[in-house]
Parts: C-alpha cells; structure tokens; sequence
C-alpha cells in the first residue's frame, strides 16, 4: 500500500540527468514492497489450509501485516529524524529481510512464528515507505513530482500484479489434496505433507531476503540528495486557520476514507483465492486461482494511468464518486451473481480501486496550511484499515459465508462514494491536488 510524503526541502540540487540512476532505485523499492504486500493474498488461503485455520485466524496475517502500519509509523518517523532518509531507507530494508528470513523457520514451528514474521517483514516496509517517498519528490522538477509519484506507483502495482501469479507458481502449484482428501490419508502421511506445504515458503522467502540486503546495498551507496522535512510555518489561511487539526472535517471524512479504502481493497485481495474456489462461483483450485488475483492488482495499474488523464479535466471528487459507484455496484454483482459474473466482476473492482487511495489523501489534505504535515502522519497511521477491516469479513465468512461476507467492502465504498459527493467540488477549476 503508498504513502503521500510530507513537505521536504532539498539541501543539495542535482542536474536532472543524475536523478536517473537514484529514481530507479527507488522505483525498484516501490515494485519490492507492492510484491511482497500482495503476496500475502498467496499465503493467506495457504496458511489457512495448511493449519486448518477458521477465514478470523487467517485473517490474522493482514492483522498484523497492516497492524504495523499503524504501530511502527510514529517511530519510524523519529528513526528517521534521528539516522537521515537513505540511511532509514537502508534500515527499512535490512529490517524487511530479517521478516522474511523468519520464514524458513517459522515453516518448521507454527502459525504464530509466521505471524510474527509478517509483522516485522511489514514494520521494515513501513519505515522504508516513511523513508523513501520524500525522494520521488526531490528527484527532478518540483512541479512534475506529482508526475514521478504516479509513475513510482505504478511500478508499485506492477509489484502487485506480478506477485499472486508468482506465488501461485512457486508456493501453491504442490498444493494438490483437499481436507477432504487429506483427512483419509494416514497421520504419518498428513504430518509429512503439511511439513512438505510448509516448507514451499522456504525458498521463495529467502530468495526475497536476499534481494532485500541487495536493494540495501545499493541504496547505502547510491549519491542521493540529502533532504529533510520543514518546519510548516506558513501561515494558514482560510479554513486552515482553525486551532485543531482536527477540526476539519474533511480531514476527519478523509482518514475515514483512507482507513475503509485500504481495509476494503486489502480484503477483497485476501478472500480472492477461497472466492474463485466456491463451486458455485468457479470451482478453482487455489494454484489456478493465483492467476486471477494477478488480474484484480493489474486493473489497478490499468486504472492508474487511466486515473492519471482523467483527473486532469474531471474533478478529484467526482471521479471518486464514480469509481466507488462503480465498486459497490461490482460487488454487489458478486455476492448475487454466480459463475464467471460473480468472478469477473469482483476482479474488475480492481480497476476503479486505482485512484482512490492518491484522491482521497489529496483531497484530505485540502488547504491545511500549517497542518498538512501532522494531518499526513493521521492519514498515513488510517493504513491500519487494512488490519481491521479483513479481520471483520472474516468474521462475517465464518458466519454468514463467504459470498455474503462482502457487504464489508462494499458498505466501505459507499462511504467514500459518500465522501466524493459531499466534496465534489471541493477544487476550483485549476487547481490541483
């Protein structure tokens, strides 16, 4: 998931052929984090049928995977502050390496090791996200930096697109006995292919720790402009001059809107696999599935630049509304359809979810003035949607069943449609996020 950065100031300026080389390696962190954050929708129905786990237990992976977010977040800020940007970047990810190293052997002892390892694989995607952003806006032109965060985003969904068809390919492709036909195996049998399911994530995981300290390497000795944040002493004026931060309500609608957003895009992502399985629905093994998740991440990227031309001439808050619309409408689809409607029309979600997270930030953010700094950092901490709001679908699984369960994104997206239409208008024609 992204991160606005907040206003930073360059020390140093740079000719703009010798941001190439530092952009890319940012670019590439961008692409590492969106892989390893969706291949959590791999593991998720893995590790529940590996544990015969309850759709609330495995949900305990975005938990704790997204419950970092909001944990480490302010410290992460003050490492920074303390250490420097490159220099948190670095730390951010050594720190993402030892999670995924924690792998190999949490798959020799049990779920709660797995857990554990989710959480610090995502405390070190944190700090390097709340580490690197500030650089795509400091690597070139000021005015285009909206323009380089696009294009860094991206790269982040083509992370997230590459990684469900990946991890299908190397986790899930062995996983060919259902419970059914497990439970008539001998135990001596079962424990052998639970421990042979297991260690699939050895490998994989590994290699990723590996490209991690890599990326690490390279960011250490990389030429990097050396920024800091500012003291945001403008004055405020407007709607920016009341006494609290809080006091704004379109701040308060809008990290409402972050929380639900994340929550809800995060949970359809991890119910995914079980939801092509369902018989009524496409009967799909889970390996098969994998490659349909590919499809609702790469919407997003589709979406994305889409987003990008559109909001140009339309404003941020209709766009919003009608992709949200479009959203409830899609899932709706899926909880009363059947067959390859109700499939294709939970993936194409992944189309109008492109924008949301970037257009509600922005218009969050709207003329805050001196607050737009500490309004950033509750913006940022609302990421913990993507904890909370799987946890309550999986709750809702359990219960009513899968398909019905979905009312949980969908009630999220009618908030946010709810938030375009009341601030539709909220720019005046020319300005921009």
């Amino acid at each position: 998931m992204e991160h606005i950065s907040q206003p930073v100031r360059l020390q140093q300026t740079q000719a703009q052929a010798g941001n190439t080389g530092p952009l890319i390696i940012v670019t590439l962190l961008f692409f590492m984090w969106g892989l390893l954050t969706a291949l959590n929708d791999v593991l998720i129905p893995h590790l529940k049928e590996l544990y015969t786990l309850s759709y609330v237990q495995a949900m305990l992976v975005q938990f704790c995977f997204f419950g970092a977010y909001f944990l480490v977040s302010l410290p992460a800020g003050a490492l920074i502050k303390k250490i420097g940007y490159q220099n948190g970047a670095v730390a951010g990810l050594v720190i993402a390496a030892i999670g995924c190293a924690l792998f190999y052997p949490a798959s020799q002892s049990g779920y709660g090791l797995f857990l554990f390892g989710f959480f610090v694989l995502a405390a070190g995607i944190t700090v390097l996200q709340v580490a690197a952003n500030p650089y795509v806006t400091v690597l070139g032109d000021p005015r285009n930096a909206s323009s380089r965060l696009n294009l860094t985003q991206a790269f982040n969904s083509l992370g997230t697109t590459i990684a469900p068809a990946l991890g299908g390919f190397l986790i899930l492709s062995g996983s060919v006995l259902g419970a059914a036909e497990l439970a008539q195996l001998p135990a001596a049998e079962q424990l052998a292919y639970r421990a042979a399911q297991a260690a699939s994530v050895q490998g994989p995981y590994l290699a990723l720790a590996g490209a991690l300290l890599v990326l690490a390497l390279l960011f250490a000795f990389a030429r990097l402009p050396k920024i800091e944040h500012t003291d945001d002493a403008t004055a405020a004026t407007g709607a920016a001059a009341k006494s609290s931060v809080l006091a704004h309500r379109h701040l308060v609608l809008g990290t409402i809107g972050i929380f639900l957003y994340v929550g809800a895009e995060v949970s359809i992502g991890s119910f995914l696999i079980n939801f092509f399985g369902e018989p009524q629905i496409a009967g799909l093994s889970h390996a098969a599935a994998a490659h349909y998740v590919s499809y609702y991440w790469g919407g997003a990227m589709i979406g994305r630049f889409i987003g990008f031309a559109v909001i140009r001439y339309v404003s941020p808050g209709k766009a919003l509304a009608f992709n949200s619309a479009a959203s409830v409408a899609l899932v709706m689809v899926a909880i009363f359809g059947q067959g390859q409607a109700a499939m294709w029309a939970i993936i194409a979600v992944g189309l109008f979810n492109s924008i949301m997270f970037p257009t509600i930030f922005s218009m969050a953010l709207y003329r805050l003035g001196k607050f737009t700094g500490q309004a950033s950092g509750i913006l940022c901490m609302a990421i913990v949607g993507g904890a909370v709001v799987p946890f309550a679908q999986g709750l809702l699984a359990d219960t009513i069943g899968l398909q019905w369960s979905f009312v949980v994104p969908a009630a999220c997206y009618a908030f946010i449609l709810y938030f375009g239409l009341k601030y539709a208008g909220l720019y005046q024609q020319g300005e921009h996020a």
